[in-house]
């Protein structure tokens, strides 16, 4: 029995430090992952909490990532109320762990969106702007999750789209005009500008394996867009080709009853 808790004891910590390291190219230590890594699973999302809660306020930004990412990794099923948790003892870093913690299980994005959101009601703005800019293409999703649970946050909802992904913010405002200075449901107007502009379309973000541009930027491409491959273009000829006839004629001209190749 002791080998085995052993054993699964480091299962989840290399778990972690996969988690931890994938944003990066090096491996670097997570500086909590020994502290969270001793602690039972029901345990994990109030220490995670107290962990940031307890940190300094110039330091309280990065503690959240390497905390979230340490505790994501241990559990990642667990990620909405891992950052539920923080967010409802430190509702300025909400945002911070929402991002962080969507970044690591993508899948997850609307429900830890809706479990920051529950739990700093006041930050939703700031929740959706800060998933979106990890994850652009989950912006609807997102979006209506923390208009469930803050249904007044409308307006900050939209911003935090809009500043997210300024490819939609003249579409979210021509959808506003429209209803004359109302603020329908964030549903409805995402709806709005999802029919009447198809040609706006957020770019998938990048992994890290992916190529870098020449100024050092990630390359991505627009949803539903790929490239075509065809066959290597051959160019023509540069000069005319005879092919002569049967009777050794290279004249080019075809003879009637029409060309006969050469035995």
């Amino acid at each position: 029995m002791k080998i085995s808790k052993i054993t699964m004891s480091a299962v989840a910590v290399m778990l972690a430090l996969t988690l931890v390291s994938r944003a990066g190219d090096t491996p670097t230590a997570n500086p909590f992952l020994p502290v969270l890594s001793t602690i039972t699973q029901a345990e994990l999302p109030a220490k995670a909490a107290d962990l940031v809660a307890q940190a300094k306020a110039k330091q309280q930004p990065q503690t959240t990532v390497d905390v979230v990412k340490a505790a994501v990794g241990l559990n990642p099923a667990a990620a909405a109320v891992i950052v539920g948790s923080i967010a409802k003892k430190t509702p300025a870093m909400a945002a911070i762990a929402a991002s962080t913690a969507a970044g690591l299980v993508p899948h997850q994005a609307a429900a830890i969106a809706r479990a920051a959101a529950a739990a700093a009601p006041q930050q939703a703005g700031k929740i959706v702007e800060a998933i979106c800019r990890v994850l652009p293409a989950a912006y609807a999703e997102v979006a209506d999750a923390v208009a469930d649970v803050v249904p007044g946050a409308g307006q900050e909802i939209l911003a935090g789209v809009s500043t997210a992904i300024p490819a939609l913010t003249g579409p979210i405002e021509k959808v506003l005009l429209a209803d004359q200075g109302s603020v329908p449901s964030v549903s409805a107007v995402l709806g709005q500008v999802n029919s009447t502009e198809p040609s706006v379309s957020p770019v998938t973000p990048v992994s890290s394996g992916a190529a870098i541009g020449a100024a050092g930027g990630s390359i991505a491409q627009p949803l539903g867009i790929h490239p075509v491959v065809g066959p290597p273009y051959v160019p023509p000829p540069t000069s005319p080709v005879n092919y002569g006839t049967a009777s050794g004629d290279t004249s080019g001209h075809v003879p009637p009853g029409g060309y006969t190749p050469p035995p």
